[in-house]
């Protein structure tokens, strides 16, 4: 049986975290905290760090849509208000709509590689990027079989 082209890997050995849940949270804050916030000072009921920090904790735990985000977040107002200030609980849908339509990308996006960037350096591990691709018409119905998946790994 092949084992591929690469020898096999060598086991490696399991990372301890270095840093704590509230060092994480304060780096994640200083990151995001200069992203110019869109929105006219008077309509400004939510702090925009608080809009970031639950989409992005909504995304990584499997939020598709807006809806889903404020879901996320009504299920865990409690834990959110130990590291956020919700000043007004919960923003709507509509609002993280509305704020991420105004946000500029390129702003955010540099702000979230250094973000990431910073708990790669910290934490001392790793990135391997990961792809997948689902190939259209390879399920087979009659046979019960699904769809055939391609998983990609790459790590430099």
């Amino acid at each position: 049986m092949s084992t591929g082209f690469k020898k096999k890997c060598k086991t490696r050995k399991s990372v301890t975290p270095s840093v704590d849940s509230k060092e994480i949270t304060s780096n994640f804050l200083q990151h995001f905290t200069g992203i110019k916030d869109p929105r006219v000072k008077r309509t400004r009921w939510h702090l925009l760090t608080d809009i970031i920090t639950i989409s992005l904790l909504a995304v990584i735990a499997g939020a598709e849509g807006w809806e889903d985000i404020e879901e996320y977040g009504l299920s865990k107002k409690q834990w959110l208000e130990t590291f956020l200030e919700l000043p007004e609980g919960i923003p709507s849908p509509d609002t993280f709509r509305r704020v991420f339509e105004r946000i500029n990308p390129k702003e955010f996006e540099q702000c979230f590689r250094n973000w990431v960037q910073s708990l790669v350096e910290k934490l001392g591990v790793e990135v391997v990027a990961i792809d997948g691709k689902t190939h259209r018409g390879s399920y087979d119905r009659e046979s019960k079989l699904k769809a055939l998946h391609t998983v990609s790994a790459w790590e430099e």
